[in-house]
């Protein structure tokens, strides 16, 4: 893992504070080698795959080289694609962002040409484009490159298997010769080589060596989640895993800040670490991780350096990582001491390839899995709420409340409406407020060849933020049976049970809430009483049961 700061890589103070208010610690393994041999002014063949943080590594000193003063094209980055062009263009003017009078701007085909005439007439210093339209201006006198001092080629490999040969080659030709050339590339085929031996200077190669590293003790696995719905994700599937101790990792500070204040606002026990805590604030914290009383530290990859734990139960990448090194070590804080571990990866957009790379690296897949619904979280609270009555009551530690409870009955209420109640506060006290997400809508996704992962256990339960599954469109009634999850009775005996012999027609049943030691299932309300008598003396699993409307309906 690269430990260099960015301090020590000879960038000038307004990206330096461009990168602290982003909240970026230490630059990402390519970032670290490139960016001072390019403020050296050296030619530069970098083999990095996508997700690596390569952009960073040559914006950044093409940044440090523009004179803002000087309204000239200075900086040139060809890209393969509008949507790189785009992407890369954006990442200039984050890291930009301190230099007031930058002007930057993305050239490219399919977008109307007079907006950029005008662009490029107003005096943009740093152009992002693709071969072709770049070539296009250049041949249309819009685009002057005389005073080009950096030029870039990103991705050029992807370019070549593209058809840009003949673009890039009269492009590059016609660029001043005292220019700074980087070329950037997945691969060193043939072309690449070609290229390079024409345009380039005695380029410095740095590459990055990767190793083949996993955790075998760990389960892997990514959910798509956009941004906006990390906090809501992470909350259920803390919920759902129950873990011991947890470590969230976020690629900047101010994301571990945002995630924390979010974690604690919704109850849960957690912490951050990250560059701005100081040594002494880091052992208090710590050490409240290690008892137990902090569950969720939330963490970059440099504050969680010499972190050793072994009770870790589950690794969260609330943030895809940059360098596939720094993936392997987050996961490998768990499943430590010959234990099992977890790790979740939160992957949206851009982010697809870097875990593509990260893929690649490990030599193995990671499984995308469905976003848990709300309705799971719930059962699951119910779940633990119930074992923790029914050990109490097995312990027999419940004493001291028999004045409470005989008033109680005294006024007519029934053992049964009582611990109903208690339950219910119990649930209410116990229950963290959680919101509906846009991932609630997608539908239940199918995965490993359509198969369904282990959340996927109960298929046939809709998410209660959804509209129903069916294609019944009337009435719905609901319908209270007397059995639940701890005799042993799932959704898919249900379903099968309510439309065999309940007669209920296929296709219109439609929620189906498990609970502990009852079950409420949705019949249109048409079928209620020929279903009721149809159930009457069956059976389920060798079990006689009740069915009736619900009362709470």
């Amino acid at each position: 893992m690269n430990t260099t700061p960015f301090t020590e890589l000879g960038l000038p103070a307004p990206l330096l504070e461009a990168i602290e208010e982003l909240g970026y610690e230490r630059p990402s393994a390519i970032q670290a080698m490139a960016i001072p041999v390019a403020m050296a002014g050296h030619d530069i063949i970098g083999l990095s795959q996508t997700g690596s943080g390569k952009t960073a590594a040559f914006v950044l000193p093409a940044l440090a080289k523009i004179d803002v003063n000087r309204r000239k094209p200075q900086v040139l980055i060809l890209c393969p694609t509008r949507e790189l062009a785009i992407q890369v263009c954006e990442d200039v003017h984050r890291l930009g962002s301190k230099l007031p009078k930058l002007h930057a701007v993305p050239v490219y085909g399919g977008a109307p040409i007079g907006r950029q005439f005008r662009a490029l007439e107003d005096g943009a210093q740093l152009i992002v484009g693709t071969p072709g339209r770049l070539l296009d201006h250049m041949r249309r006198g819009s685009f002057d490159p005389s005073e080009i001092k950096m030029t870039i080629l990103d991705e050029a490999d992807r370019m070549l298997d593209m058809g840009f040969r003949e673009e890039m080659e009269e492009m590059l030709a016609q660029l001043p010769e005292s220019r700074q050339t980087m070329f950037f590339s997945a691969t060193m085929n043939r072309g690449v080589e070609g290229l390079i031996k024409r345009f380039g200077k005695n380029p410095q190669m740095l590459q990055i060596e990767r190793k083949a590293l996993t955790v075998e003790s760990v389960e892997q696995r990514h959910y798509e989640v956009r941004e906006r719905s990390k906090v809501e994700v992470l909350c259920r599937l803390l919920d759902l895993e129950d873990p011991r101790l947890a470590i969230v990792f976020c690629n900047t500070k101010k994301a571990v800040d945002e995630c924390t204040e979010a974690l604690l606002a919704r109850g849960y026990p957690a912490d951050r670490l990250h560059g701005d805590v100081t040594q002494q604030m880091r052992e208090r914290v710590l050490q409240r991780f290690r008892e137990g009383k902090v569950e969720v530290l939330v963490a970059t990859d440099v504050a969680a350096r010499g972190i050793d734990i072994e009770e870790i139960d589950i690794v969260f990448n609330y943030d895809v990582p940059q360098d596939p090194e720094d993936y392997v070590h987050r996961i490998g804080r768990t499943g430590r001491a010959g234990r099992s571990g977890r790790a979740v990866t939160f992957v949206f957009g851009r982010d697809l390839y870097r875990l593509q790379n990260i893929e690649r690296t490990i030599r193995q897949k990671i499984p995308r899995h469905r976003v848990p619904s709300q309705e799971e979280v719930e059962d699951r609270r119910a779940d633990v709420l119930y074992d923790a009555v029914r050990d109490r009551l097995e312990a027999g530690s419940f004493q001291g409340h028999e004045a409470h409870i005989e008033r109680l009955l005294d006024q007519g209420h029934t053992a049964t409406d009582i611990a109903g109640a208690l339950f219910t506060l119990l649930r209410e006290a116990t229950s963290t407020k959680g919101q509906s997400i846009a991932e609630d809508n997608a539908g239940p996704g199918t995965v490993n060849g359509g198969k369904f992962d282990r959340s996927d256990s109960q298929p046939h339960r809709p998410d209660r933020n959804q509209e129903r599954s069916n294609s019944y469109a009337g009435d719905m009634a609901k319908l209270f049976v007397n059995l639940g999850k701890t005799h042993g009775i799932n959704a898919k005996d249900l379903v099968g049970m309510f439309y065999r012999e309940g007669q209920v027609p296929d296709g219109t049943l439609g929620h189906i809430k498990l609970f502990p030691r009852h079950t409420i299932v949705e019949v249109p309300e048409e079928c209620v009483e020929k279903t009721l008598r149809a159930l009457s003396k069956a059976k389920l699993r060798g079990k006689p049961f009740m069915v009736k409307r619900d009362k709470q309906a």
